[in-house]
């Protein structure tokens, strides 16, 4: 049996507008599962009261994995996520749990708090689908001006291109060169780009940090006109 969740969180958003602008396509999403789903399949599609009878004034706290990249940007964030994903294994019960890897940093965190909290449930990481131009699949894009959208392929080619760097170059070239080609996209914004260790979530500041025998993601956040987006790749010295 599979169940499918669907829940725009809340506690999540750190700003009360893009809560209000998030897409939500519940009707859409279920026509597209219709397709796919078992007789004994069931989409979890809840509402906020359900979710949240009453404020969550739980905190939790993750160490350093939670305080990097979007920790710095969006503080809180990785707080609501907490508190959604754990009602949601109270509520269900999973034993197995997918999970995208767009939101890396997310996913990292997710697996910490089934690793403390929820044992019995295996967190799986789903490759990141992507446009035919490269552009990582979400519910954002939608949000994209059209001329936005035209150039928002770059983004994966600069990380391609970044990747294609981790041998022969400096963390800060490396770094510079992302920054050099988001920014010079019209009216696209870099807001960060690290390249961390996959588990840990330290950044890497220098080359001599890394070791061919370990896994690194650069991981990016930037907007493109007014919406903000995220991308990782994997790094690796060979």
């Amino acid at each position: 049996m599979v169940a499918v969740s669907i829940f725009v969180n809340p506690t999540q958003f750190n700003d009360p507008n893009d809560l209000l602008k998030y897409p939500r396509t519940l009707e859409a999403d279920l026509e597209m599962l219709s397709a796919v789903m078992r007789d004994n399949d069931f989409v979890f599609a809840p509402a906020v009261e359900e979710i949240y009878p009453e404020p969550d004034t739980r905190l939790f706290d993750f160490g350093e994995i939670e305080r990097v990249m979007e920790g710095t940007f969006r503080p809180g964030h990785f707080n609501g996520v907490a508190q959604v994903v754990s009602r949601l294994f109270d509520i269900i019960r999973p034993s197995t749990a997918f999970f995208g890897q767009k939101d890396y940093q997310q996913l990292t965190i997710i697996r910490e708090l089934a690793r403390r909290d929820f044992p019995s449930t295996e967190i799986i990481a789903c490759p990141i689908v992507r446009e035919a131009d490269g552009l990582a699949m979400s519910s954002r894009n939608r949000r994209l001006l059209p001329r936005h959208r035209e150039r928002a392929g770059e983004i994966y080619r600069t990380l391609i291109a970044a990747a294609a760097m981790t041998p022969d170059y400096e963390i800060a070239e490396i770094k510079e060169f992302v920054a050099d080609r988001i920014n010079m996209i019209p009216d696209f914004r870099l807001e960060y780009f690290d390249i961390v260790e996959d588990v840990t979530l330290i950044p890497v500041r220098s080359a001599i940090e890394m070791s061919p025998d370990k896994t690194y993601y650069g991981c990016i956040a930037l907007y493109a006109g007014n919406v903000r987006l995220i991308d990782n790749i994997e790094m690796k010295l060979r």
